[in-house]
């Protein structure tokens, strides 16, 4: 094969590859030019109200298992109360065949409210409330860590009612597992390989590249920085990458928790901007896990992944050849990465 650099498969098909999982992703520049006739969303409907007497998650209001949430201020946590885990589940194993193999899980899920207003997503939120979230979640995870049988925590959200959400009123969920995700499993495989090879963090390698050569980087502040992967799979996927070490959530102190929820905050409203609505999006932070021999190869980051590809109500689908063969992208991270800048 010829060796060549990234600037000469600008406009011709290519794959990429995602260090954190050893996935390939295929690139077609050239078909950023396709007409589109499928399936077009509807606009955003009405503004929220402040609070909404039928929601499940506002202040004060029953929820559908049954409790009723106290009139909270800030951030609120609750047991979810239709979890795809449960606390005490026995440990077991089955295999019938050869190739068949079953595992018991246990673990627990939460619910992370932002705030008592069902009207204001995270980057609304007034600094200090967005610092509380940032603390909750650290808070969750050291708490979750303490506990024997929980070795790996997921924070996350789905926002917006494309993305599956059950409320618009903003939230956020953690599950909590005693075995590694799939996708952890592999960052925890990968960056432990990449350390043993170099010496240094794969992600911290990852960003010191990419600071240096800017195409990639969206913004940053004075201690976290924005990247639309080189390996990015959605159309506008950003990695959130400290500049510091951090193997996991309850490693920072409060100027670093600061600077995540200003960064985080500043990064969804660029993505609202983006098309001038609110962008369906899942996001999350992957950490350490609690038991990894490798916690020296981590870095602490968060992935974001919109739906969102050509405008307000055009979305990307992963379908057919995705589904069936691998991910398939047709505008360039490079691209993206502009757009998201602003850059002209």
């Amino acid at each position: 094969m010829t060796q060549t650099t990234l600037a000469a498969l600008a406009t011709a098909p290519h794959h990429r590859r995602n260090p954190l999982t050893g996935d390939w992703v295929l690139v077609s520049p050239h078909r950023m030019q396709r007409p589109w006739q499928g399936q077009v969303d509807a606009p955003p409907g009405a503004a929220l109200p402040a609070h909404d007497p039928a929601c499940y998650l506002c202040p004060r209001n029953p929820r559908a298992g049954g409790a009723t949430n106290p009139d909270y201020q800030g951030t609120f946590v609750f047991d979810n109360d239709f979890p795809a885990l449960l606390p005490h589940t026995p440990t077991a194993h089955a295999s019938e065949a050869p190739w068949m193999e079953a595992r018991s899980e246990t673990g627990l899920c939460r619910v992370i409210c932002y705030s008592p207003r069902h009207d204001v997503p995270f980057g609304r939120l007034p600094p200090e409330a967005a610092l509380g979230v940032i603390q909750t979640w650290t808070d969750q995870v050291r708490d979750l860590y303490a506990r024997p049988a929980i070795n790996c925590v997921q924070l996350f959200e789905n926002r917006g009612e494309g993305m599956g959400a059950s409320s618009p009123h903003p939230h956020g969920q953690l599950w909590a597992t005693s075995q590694l995700s799939n996708e952890v499993d592999k960052e925890d495989r990968a960056q432990a390989a990449w350390y043993a090879t170099h010496g240094s963090p794969l992600l911290t390698q990852v960003l010191d590249f990419e600071r240096r050569a800017a195409d990639r980087l969206v913004f940053e502040n004075d201690l976290w920085s924005v990247l639309v992967p080189f390996w990015a799979t959605w159309p506008f996927e950003t990695l959130v990458l400290p500049r510091f070490a951090a193997p996991c959530l309850t490693d920072l102190d409060l100027p670093q928790q600061r600077a995540l929820a200003d960064i985080w905050q500043r990064l969804c409203n660029r993505y609202d901007q983006l098309f001038g609505t609110p962008m369906p999006l899942s996001c999350g932070l992957h950490l350490a896990p609690k038991a990894s021999p490798h916690r020296q190869a981590w870095q602490l980051h968060a992935h974001f992944f919109p739906v969102l590809l050509r405008s307000a109500t055009v979305r990307k689908f992963m379908v057919g050849y995705e589904m069936l063969a691998g991910p398939q992208r047709d505008l360039t991270p490079e691209e993206a990465a502009r757009r998201l800048r602003g850059d002209p």
